[in-house]
């Protein structure tokens, strides 16, 4: 990304740290009647790593319990597309070939849970697997697919309850440009809490080093131009904070990648330089709250047809989520970072004609990290396979009398570790992640 696209992105969305601070607003619809806990939040500290698989990911790689159940029924015939060899599940049921042993790897050492029933049973009731509409509602946490997203929310209410002021510094970032998790809704735009722009190689947008022959020249005629018409004192301060901005983005360019001996970071990969740099900031700078991104680099995962390539995508992935994991744990980060890693939706169960599945309705969803508010329940749900004797109809359901969750539980548990009480006034009802009655976050 050159710098004239990426100060594009930084000016669309990131506007907070260079236009000052508008007086706190009261907050609009629902947020009035969400509660916050300032103890819960100062307890936790916590900060999080959103990675969404746009396309939605097959459930296959985190659950390969039922493929002796269902090979038989698929239209294509796995064994011959795939190879027999490639076909092993590993002893916690993952998929060996698309990732499954390194699941085991981070499983064994308490880095990773897997949540294999978040299930829609009202998309299912709708006959809904629509990316557009399954997207929407996943990065906004509710069914109202025109709402503000879950971090837009999550940052109001930290500003309103003082988490966030003017000296806070780079709250929310995104890594992969404008994002519905930072949909605005009907809120009120408030520019030190709009996300900014930002992508791996930490290219600098504040940078004003091609303009320092006039620079300070025009900054100070701007300032005074503000003064002379009595427009709002804070102008003034925007272009301070520009200046702080870039030293600041500069600083964290200047620290030394850790050495993480075998998990070091594949440096081909894109998003795994992502990773690797959403970890350095949030370590340089604890006023960071969340990080978004998408799998840029690994390529997506709408898998309609040629689902071979899928076993590499998720093999990467997962690589890459294990270096974090190391570089978390090397820079003490571990009680307070998490990664979340979820997508639009499953995908069936059929190998349909083009070597690939058609939309589902229930998916993983991946936690790592968080050890300070987070419990460890490793392995999560049991799953059956729903066929109607057509190929095209062969989907896994949570098996009967078995836990399981809407995707909008995943906003609820994020909205809770962050210290809001009632986080269901925002999810239309869906309560936090709680495996069979036991509760995911610590009391």
């Amino acid at each position: 990304m050159n710098r004239r696209d990426f100060l594009k992105l930084s000016l669309c969305a990131g506007c907070s740290s260079l236009i000052p601070a508008f007086p706190r607003l009261a907050a609009a619809g629902p947020l009035d009647n969400v509660s916050f806990n300032a103890a819960t939040y100062s307890n936790n500290r916590p900060q999080t790593i959103m990675v969404f698989l746009y396309g939605g990911p097959s459930e296959l790689a985190g659950n390969f319990t039922n493929y002796d159940q269902f090979k038989n029924l698929s239209q294509t015939n796995y064994a011959e597309y795939f190879g027999s060899s490639n076909l092993q599940a590993t002893t916690h049921g993952f998929w060996n070939a698309a990732g499954g042993n390194i699941m085991e790897e981070l499983l064994a050492n308490g880095d990773l849970n897997v949540f294999r029933t978040c299930f829609s049973q009202v998309r299912w009731n709708d006959d809904n697997r629509s990316h557009g509409i399954c997207v929407a509602q996943n990065q906004r946490g509710t069914f109202n697919q025109d709402a503000a997203g879950i971090f837009s929310n999550l940052a109001r209410v930290l500003y309103s309850n003082d988490i966030i002021d003017d000296n806070t510094t780079m709250p929310f970032l995104t890594m992969e440009g404008e994002s519905g998790f930072y949909a605005r809704g009907n809120l009120s735009m408030i520019p030190i809490i709009e996300p900014i722009s930002i992508n791996e190689n930490l290219d600098n947008p504040f940078s004003r080093s091609s303009e320092r022959d006039y620079t300070d020249t025009m900054d100070a005629l701007a300032q005074a131009r503000n003064r002379a018409l009595n427009l709002s004192p804070k102008i003034t301060d925007a272009f301070a904070k520009r200046a702080k901005m870039e030293s600041f983005i500069d600083t964290i360019d200047t620290i030394s990648d850790p050495d993480l001996g075998a998990n070091n970071y594949d440096e081909d990969n894109s998003f795994a330089d992502k990773l690797k740099t959403a970890i350095k900031i949030m370590n340089y700078n604890a006023d960071t709250q969340v990080i978004t991104l998408g799998t840029g680099g690994l390529g997506g995962w709408d898998d309609h047809n040629d689902a071979e390539n899928y076993l590499g995508r998720m093999d990467r992935l997962f690589r890459a989520l294990r270096s974090a994991m190391a570089h978390i744990r090397q820079v003490g980060k571990i009680d307070k970072i998490n990664i979340m890693v979820m997508g639009d939706f499953g995908r069936g169960l059929n190998l349909n004609s083009a070597n690939g599945w058609d939309h589902g309705n229930l998916q993983n969803f991946f936690l790592l990290g968080g050890k300070k508010y987070f419990n460890t329940p490793g392995v999560v749900g049991q799953t059956a396979v729903n066929s109607t004797g057509s190929a095209n109809r062969l989907y896994s359901i949570p098996k009967s009398g078995t836990y399981w969750f809407e995707p909008l539980s995943v906003a609820a548990t994020i909205y809770s570790i962050y210290g809001i009480t009632n986080p269901e006034v925002l999810t239309g009802n869906q309560p936090v992640i709680a495996p069979w009655g036991n509760p995911l976050i610590k009391s």
